[in-house]
């Protein structure tokens, strides 16, 4: 059976094909070591280099991205990866059915600007949903996972810690909206269209926040929405999307209805506008 033909089914606890050896588990522990990768980076500093789509790497970018593919490889064979930097040098594997998405290094240009909102972002897609993910913030310690196996949860673990199974995890729920809505919105890519969303929705407050932390804000049910009319690829939203729908949320497209979908080679990966909702 190709994985074009999988029927979807994480009912057992067990991601679909190929990415059926992956736990919630040994996710949490490749994002960690990627964190760890790239810390001292953050800390002394690294030359940074301009991509064709004037976006910003840095060595820490392509270190960390190195070590996921060789961890996925050695847990999951046969599982194939979108990873950022493969894809801007121009290495697309055929993603079948069931695949992983990579961002490195998400936020660079917080991590470049010496702020903390940067995180490793891991995510499984399979039959163009995101069925598990993981998001790391070393530079905050925080952890957040999302997997079938278990229920989702967070846990502080430092970079600089020895590798353990975290035993101490908070559960993520995302909360009732009440009308006090709580709104995130990036804080390096900000746009009119954003801008006009919040203007139009009864927004009490608005958070800024980096990379896909603004996910775990939604899913940790300390913020209602979080619209972003603007462009993301699916490496930065994939683990992100997981997580936040399986703490309750929901991703969306402006209309408010039809899901956040992936899978999408004719828009090069690309995202159209979304909603985060807690």
């Amino acid at each position: 059976m190709g994985t074009d033909d999988l029927m979807i089914d994480t009912s057992s606890g067990a991601l679909p094909g190929p990415a059926a050896t992956i736990t919630g588990d040994a996710l949490a522990r490749i994002a960690h070591e990627a964190g760890a990768l790239i810390m001292p980076y953050f800390i002394q500093g690294c030359d940074v280099v301009e991509k064709k789509d004037n976006s910003p790497v840095t060595e820490a970018d392509h270190k960390a991205e190195a070590l996921i593919l060789e961890q996925l490889a050695a847990i999951a064979p046969g599982l194939p990866v979108l990873a950022e930097e493969e894809v801007a040098a121009g290495r697309i594997p055929d993603l079948g059915n069931v695949y992983a998405c990579v961002d490195p290094l998400d936020g660079t240009r917080e991590f470049i600007n010496q702020r903390k909102d940067f995180t490793v972002n891991i995510g499984i897609v399979a039959d163009k949903k995101p069925v598990a993910g993981v998001i790391y913030a070393p530079a905050r310690n925080a952890l957040y996972v999302a997997h079938p196996e278990a229920a989702p949860w967070m846990a502080e673990m430092a970079p600089d810690a020895d590798w353990a199974i975290p035993d101490q995890r908070k559960p993520l729920q995302t909360r009732k909206a009440s009308e006090k809505l709580v709104a995130i919105a990036s804080r390096s890519h900000r746009t009119a269209e954003t801008n006009a969303f919040l203007d139009e929705h009864d927004v009490a407050e608005i958070i800024s926040a980096g990379s896909s932390l603004k996910f775990c804000l939604v899913a940790e049910g300390k913020a209602d929405l979080y619209p972003r009319m603007g462009r993301t690829m699916e490496w930065d939203t994939s683990a992100g999307q997981a997580i936040v729908e399986a703490a309750g949320g929901r991703v969306t497209l402006e209309d408010g209805t039809t899901p956040l979908h992936y899978q999408k080679a004719e828009r090069d990966y690309d995202n159209p506008h979304f909603i985060v909702y807690g």
